[in-house]
């Protein structure tokens, strides 16, 4: 392990990996999802911020790109992306996220909350580099930040106070979008947005330590049930035929021994066991059709204390749609959606706002930032390019979550 992560773990304690291990979720079930009633019924009308949430949820603005987050002179990030919550000693915690800005201006800040949710500081932990996208949180408390371009880098940043993180070379050169960890084996598993992109493994030599192993690729069987893996180069994307496409991999979460990750070119969420290299499909659009209420799937999170999967919309209608851990089945429903969070027109004169359709609604905005608070009582959102197509929101979501 290196300093940085060993610092680290010690720091958090053994909380940070209980936070990566509890949930219901035992093992994948055989059938993707259905459309019907989510747990916590339909979605009320938009809020001032444009939020339209079920009854008894709200949504509290904890930063807008270019201000200062509340209470610190910390000015948040622009179009904020992936992120991960990291519980601190005395019940407090980390959140962290990426900054998707091109050039130099990416990287990854934090905002730190004590025990009672408020904002205590917040600061940069990733600096000059470029469209950081996705990443994940490891089981030893620090936070991976992917750079989405072909030659980007995964960096391993501390999140628990300023500083600058380190490049992870071995984890690939390609379009990196998120990077999770199997807590039991500190393997890493990458998705990769690109419409050819690949399902990566790297195989740390030692646990904790990303400075030396193998990188792998997956390759599915021909019966789409199980995945193999295939070393490959760490210098640059992976294309051979050994290996599978997917069509553009983006956000990942692991949970009770699976990866979960979507594919936005093809309307898709998967599963993939890592003790038995099973793969399934978990969501469908082309299954359900018309009815489908997520397309576009990016960002995505497991609620551990119910085993429920939330998936945010890179366009489309601009929803966070909840998969419900059901009775042997799960259940596709809307859970939140952004009203004029798309920088234009939101529909024809006239129209009620809260009827949107798909043809009358062009979003510059996406949905991102997904993360609970370690006790599953708070879920962080973003809306990368907010109402006015620049300038990013990020929320907290408080409610009666099931669990």
């Amino acid at each position: 392990m290196t300093e940085m992560t060993r610092r680290t773990a010690l720091t958090l304690g053994s909380t940070a990996a209980l936070t990566f291990s509890l949930g219901f979720w035992q093992q994948a079930l055989a059938k993707p999802a259905v459309v019907g009633d989510g747990p916590y019924g339909p979605l009320g009308r938009p809020d001032g911020n444009g939020v339209r949430l079920p009854a008894g949820f709200k949504a509290r603005l904890i930063g807008y790109s270019g201000e200062r987050v509340p209470g610190t002179s910390f000015p948040w990030v622009y179009e904020p992306d992936g992120a991960a919550c990291f519980p601190t000693r005395g019940g407090g915690w980390i959140y962290a996220a990426n900054s998707e800005v091109n050039g130099t201006g990416g990287g990854a800040a934090a905002i730190r909350f004590d025990a009672d949710g408020g904002v205590v500081d917040a600061y940069r932990i990733l600096d000059g580099t470029k469209w950081n996208c996705s990443g994940g949180a490891t089981p030893w408390g620090t936070w991976l930040s992917g750079e989405e371009f072909r030659q980007g880098f995964v960096w391993e940043c501390d999140p628990t106070k300023p500083g600058q993180g380190v490049a992870r070379k071995l984890l690939g050169r390609y379009a990196h979008e998120a990077a999770v960890v199997d807590p039991a084996t500190g393997w890493v598993y990458l998705t990769e947005d690109a419409g050819k992109g690949r399902l990566y493994r790297f195989r740390p030599d030692e646990y904790g330590d990303l400075s030396s192993g193998t990188l792998e690729a997956a390759h599915v069987n021909a019966a789409g049930s199980k995945v193999s893996w295939s070393k490959v180069s760490t210098k640059q994307p992976e294309r051979s035929s050994a290996t599978t496409e997917f069509n553009r991999g983006e956000g990942a979460f692991f949970s009770d021994g699976h990866v979960f990750f979507t594919t936005t070119g093809d309307d898709r969420v998967w599963a993939v066991n890592t003790t038995t290299d099973a793969i399934e499909i978990v969501y469908d659009a082309a299954v359900l059709g018309d009815a489908a209420p997520l397309r576009d799937p990016d960002c995505i999170t497991v609620h551990h204390t119910t085993g429920d999967i939330y998936v945010g919309e890179d366009e489309d209608d601009l929803q966070l749609v909840l998969l419900a851990d059901g009775k042997r089945k799960r259940v596709a429903a809307p859970f939140v959606q952004l009203i004029g969070h798309s920088g234009g027109e939101t529909g024809a004169p006239g129209q009620d706002p809260n009827v949107v359709t798909s043809s009358s609604w062009k979003p510059a905005s996406e949905i991102t930032g997904l993360a609970f608070s370690p006790d599953g009582s708070r879920l962080y959102m973003t809306s990368q390019r907010g109402l006015d197509g620049v300038h990013g929101m990020t929320f907290e979501i408080t409610g009666p979550f099931r669990g």
